[in-house]
């Protein structure tokens, strides 16, 4: 059947799609409009299938928190290029994902892609996109937090951010404060809060590691335990957070820095996600 340029234009509005596949797909469809968006839907589905082993490198983080500041969430929507990452459909899509996140607060990544988005799941959606864009989309990470207060920090390229967890605020204004410690995860990268939090299959690495260096120093077998200890308690003073020196300030830790902001106040958990 013939089909209009006026009706290739109408699919194109309202899909997003090129105008070759616009056409292509209501003449297969013969000129059905649903059932040409499905088939243009169905063609992203398969790009999606052909792109599966391409790395989504490039990207943006997004957040949203409650209004009384005590939960948020972090996504991360990715892609293969920059160029795409800054895609104003993309970017939409990113934010609307979010919202949704925020709304709804799923318990994992495979339930948020599976919410619904209007009459099509979020996953849907990344394939819908896919199609028109025609390049490897996905939502690659999820995380949420609740605390006391939970504190947001995005880098300024939009590819890392951070969600701070923070208990004993009471009646203080801990926002600076919270906004500080994010940019302290971002920059530091620590491997948790505290000590106790350290995985212990890092612990019982770093114990040889320690144990590996001092042997070949030439020091007695005798000693390697009390100095692999030494080693591992300076890993930690420099790689969890409440001990690392503050980047501000650094004659202080993170945690004393908390406690001048507010007696009591500390970190119970952080997430940092950093794309590419």
């Amino acid at each position: 059947m013939a089909i209009t340029a006026k009706e290739v234009n109408q699919l194109r509005q309202m899909t997003g799609a090129g105008m070759m596949d616009c056409k292509k797909a209501l003449v297969e469809s013969e000129g059905d409009f649903d059932k040409a968006i499905e088939i243009l839907r169905k063609k992203g589905q398969k790009l999606s299938e052909k792109r599966a082993d391409r790395e989504t490198s490039e990207g943006s983080v997004y957040v949203r928190s409650s209004e009384d500041g005590s939960e948020a969430i972090l996504i991360a929507f990715t892609c293969e290029t920059d160029f795409v990452a800054k895609n104003a459909d993309f970017q939409a899509l990113g934010n609307e994902i979010a919202d949704a996140a925020m709304a709804n607060k799923p318990a994992d990544l495979e339930a948020l892609r599976a919410l619904s988005l209007g009459n099509l799941t979020v996953q849907d959606k990344v394939t819908e996109l896919l199609g028109k864009i025609g390049e490897k989309l996905e939502v690659s990470v999820y995380e949420k937090l609740s605390a006391d207060q939970v504190v947001s920090y995005i880098h300024s390229t939009g590819k890392l951010g951070v969600l701070v967890a923070l208990t004993g605020v009471g009646s203080a204004d801990v926002a600076e404060a919270g906004k500080d410690v994010g940019m302290q995860i971002a920059a530091m990268n620590p491997v948790a809060v505290d000590k106790d939090g350290v995985d212990s299959s890092v612990i019982e690495k770093e114990i040889e590691i320690g144990k590996d260096v001092a042997r070949q120093e030439g020091k007695p077998e005798a000693m390697l335990d009390k100095i692999a200890e030494g080693k591992l308690n300076k890993f930690f003073k420099e790689n969890t957070l409440l001990s690392q020196a503050f980047v501000k300030d650094p004659k202080v830790n993170v945690q004393e820095y908390l406690n001048s902001v507010n007696k009591g106040l500390t970190v119970s958990a952080f997430k940092r996600v950093a794309i590419g």
